[in-house]
């Protein structure tokens, strides 16, 4: 009786550990930047930057370069079209713009003015980590339709 309770046991306790060889670790996702969503971190990950990429001028400076590029269809403006192209791109270690794709497309005519605008735009201050410069996925809303929506607000300055 006692041997039959301890094969059992073993039987019990090996299944669990049987299962978790068995199951593959999922692959892992590449990381991207939202804004307001980097935090410092006591460990972070090895591929997260400690500083974000950043446009020159900041979301002030992006906004300005949205209203001074940006051209808003024709077709898109007869079809009373508006919203968001979101777009993703990769901010290279030197700042330059790569692999411009649309994620979230708004309408043929939207979506290929997303990407000339992408095009125009100037490098970009690099994401760092432990102070070196790397690359990072990025992920950007181009706003389409109502232009009071792309207005600049002018705010105090966080460091005087």
């Amino acid at each position: 009786m006692k041997h039959a309770f301890f094969i059992f046991m073993l039987v019990a306790l090996a299944a669990p550990a049987a299962q978790a060889q068995q199951t593959a670790p999922a692959p892992k996702q590449p990381i991207e930047l939202q804004p307001g969503r980097m935090q410092a971190q006591a460990k972070p990950a090895a591929n997260r930057p400690d500083a974000p990429p950043q446009f020159p001028g900041g979301a002030q400076g992006l906004g300005t370069f949205f209203q001074q590029n940006l051209k808003y269809p024709e077709a898109a403006s007869v079809k009373q079209i508006s919203g968001n192209v979101v777009m993703t791109f990769t901010v290279e270690a030197d700042g330059h713009l790569t692999n411009p794709s649309v994620v979230q497309p708004l309408s043929p005519e939207c979506d290929t003015e997303a990407l000339r605008v992408l095009g125009l735009m100037p490098a970009w201050k690099p994401a760092t980590r432990k102070g070196r410069p790397i690359a990072t996925q990025v992920r950007l809303p181009i706003p389409f339709g109502n232009s009071e929506g792309l207005k600049v607000e002018q705010g105090k300055n966080k460091f005087e």
